[in-house]
């Protein structure tokens, strides 16, 4: 380094330390649904093969892993409840559709 430049600060940099800066940066913890209203729903008017109760379940221990601060445990239960949920709720559908298209077409054919 050339003798002239020994005691002058770098381009860029401030002339004398200051010290240590710090930056705070707050990111908004992303609420995690539990669905449990919904997966209450299910298992009381949808619960095709039990499903609707293993809904409950999921929504139940994501409940609980939220109030313990484990987010990740708390999305994994709360993903599985969602899926039950809508799972239980389409073959339920599809039940009840298939069993009034059977019932109208005896219907019909009397």
């Amino acid at each position: 380094m050339h003798a002239g430049y020994a005691n002058e600060a770098s381009p860029g940099q401030p002339g004398a330390p200051t010290g240590v800066q710090h930056i705070v940066v707050n990111v908004p913890i992303e609420r995690t649904n539990d669905y449990l209203v919904w997966s209450l729903c299910t298992f009381v008017y949808a619960n095709f093969c039990c499903l609707g109760l293993g809904a409950l379940i999921c929504s139940v221990r994501a409940r609980d892993r939220k109030a313990l601060g484990d987010q990740n445990g708390a999305q994994r239960h709360a993903s599985s409840a969602r899926i039950f949920n809508i799972v239980a709720l389409t073959l339920t559908s599809l039940t009840l559709f298939t069993y009034f298209v059977v019932l109208i077409a005896e219907a019909a054919r009397r």
